[in-house]
């Protein structure tokens, strides 16, 4: 039996980022391995430039989650008209200038964006090595008391409550997420957990692409899943 670190994410707006394609920005229905990490090295105070750093918490991450709301999407659509004279501060901390000729800023720049509506997840992780640091404590006491500001997803996406939600003691991620307690609700919940942490009747393996290369920016490389359903406490059988 191991011990497993408890995430709740709520808020108002949630983006679980997917492949953006053109000028659209799809979300995917449970969060990203690579997302977790990014939440997790944001409340440790890693800055962008720390790529080993990241590199290495996401292979230590072994991570699932429990969708306890159905899923409602909206589409944000976002406008922008950009000028040559427009300048930006990037991550680099330098001003970033548009260039181009003045024709290509005629036309405003159309965009659309996907978020979660009212979602409310629950996040079951632990960390091997386990006696590597950062450990899961660290990790606790960095979400309570974060370096910088915590989003989820989008910098937009501010939790609307306590993203640490405590310990559970399990053999595996998905006896993680089915120890924790369950919503009182008449649906079934939706969980997501890695190849090798348990098995569900009429669960799907599936191959995700949701791990990011923290030296490119790039994300790369496939790893194997499972998704499935659990009743929870108000549904009858």
């Amino acid at each position: 039996m191991r011990r497993h670190l408890l995430m709740r994410l709520e808020a108002p707006l949630m983006a679980f980022g997917g492949e953006t394609i053109d000028n659209y920005g799809v979300i995917r229905d449970f969060p990203a391995l690579s997302m977790v990490t990014g939440l997790l090295a944001n409340a440790l105070g890693y800055r962008r430039e720390d790529s080993d750093l990241h590199d290495r918490l996401q292979t230590r991450l072994v991570v699932g989650a429990r969708l306890d709301r159905a899923v409602q999407r909206l589409t944000d659509f976002q406008t922008a008209q950009l000028s040559k004279d427009d300048k930006g501060w990037t991550t680099w901390g330098v001003p970033e200038e548009r260039r181009g000729g003045a024709e290509s800023y005629k036309s405003p720049h159309l965009r659309y964006r996907d978020y979660h509506a009212s979602l409310s997840v629950l996040v079951a992780l632990r960390l091997e090595p386990s006696d590597e640091s950062p450990d899961l404590d660290d990790l606790a006491h960095a979400l309570d008391r974060p370096a910088r500001p915590l989003f989820i997803g989008r910098k937009s996406c501010l939790p609307s409550k306590r993203i640490f939600a405590g310990w559970v003691i399990a053999e595996n991620v998905l006896g993680a997420l089915q120890t924790a307690g369950q919503p009182e609700s008449t649906t079934r919940s939706r969980l997501q957990w890695p190849e090798g942490e348990g098995s569900l009747n009429g669960d799907r393996l599936i191959e995700l692409c949701d791990e990011r290369n923290w030296t490119s920016g790039v994300h790369g490389g496939w790893r194997p899943v499972r998704e499935g359903s659990v009743p929870n406490s108000g549904e009858h059988s």
